[in-house]
């Protein structure tokens, strides 16, 4: 009897599990979305100027007026959705979102598992330090302590240069710590610590480490919802949109590919 119940009992949860994932509206050109007037992005909120909130929690930033655009473009109306950055990918894969607009590095690791827009801006990994560190290369990073954000390419990028890397929840909060006495540096995208430095931090820039793309991630199986979103920054592009967007956070375009 208490074999039939437990096994009863499993069967509800998996249908409790199954139920969660409910299916997706599927529009005429193939493409699903989680609601059919609505465009679900996910963001972290803590990736300043990226994506942060206001003192009345709204969400705002650069990627989260490219995904407002974005939607706009797709004739939906967009709707933010905040998660940890380190479940972003998980959670547009597994459908709690229709898509990330969240300042992802296309890497071989990530296109396993969801796919990959054009990119909408180009950045890189610096290394910043407090003004008086003599760090000013990767060469110097062997055996220092350095912090990155947790599941982001920058805590791989440290990773290759010393074995003795700390992780937090955001860049912010990395730099934070930096700024008050912990760790020799931090690894992040040259945009954001250049921002903090600007905010009163007192860290320095150093090395460039190198250039990357960012991109927004959509599920594998959804391509006709890919190809939209590849139009709609295309027009984004080419109206300037996107450069107007990047010269309002950054004062420069950072949505142009470098030379």
């Amino acid at each position: 009897m208490r074999k039939k119940a437990k096994l009863f009992l499993s069967s509800i949860f998996l249908f409790g599990l199954l139920a969660g994932c409910a299916e997706k509206d599927r529009l005429s050109d193939g493409s699903e979305l989680i609601d059919k007037e609505t465009f679900v992005y996910a963001a972290s909120g803590e990736f300043k100027p990226f994506s942060y909130t206001t003192d009345d929690m709204e969400l705002t930033g650069f990627d989260i007026e490219v995904g407002k655009e974005v939607a706009k473009e797709l004739g939906l109306k967009p709707v933010e959705k905040r998660l940890k950055f380190k479940g972003i990918v998980e959670g547009v894969k597994t459908g709690r979102a229709d898509a990330a607009v969240a300042s992802h590095t296309i890497n071989e690791l990530r296109a396993k598992h969801v796919a990959f827009s054009t990119p909408y801006y180009y950045s890189g990994p610096q290394i910043f330090v407090r003004p008086d560190s003599g760090i000013k290369t990767v060469d110097d990073l062997k055996g220092k302590e350095v912090a990155a954000a947790k599941g982001s390419t920058y805590a791989d990028t440290a990773a290759q240069y010393t074995d003795n890397v700390k992780v937090y929840d955001s860049d912010i909060t990395a730099l934070k710590a930096l700024d008050g006495g912990r760790h020799d540096a931090v690894i992040t995208d040259f945009v954001t610590g250049k921002t903090a430095a600007k905010e009163g931090f007192k860290i320095e820039g150093r090395q460039l480490i190198e250039r990357s793309e960012q991109a927004i991630v959509l599920p594998k199986d959804n391509p006709k919802l890919l190809k939209r979103v590849n139009e709609a920054l295309e027009n984004l592009r080419q109206d300037g949109t996107l450069a107007k967007i990047s010269q309002k956070y950054f004062g420069e375009d950072i949505t142009t590919k470098p030379e």
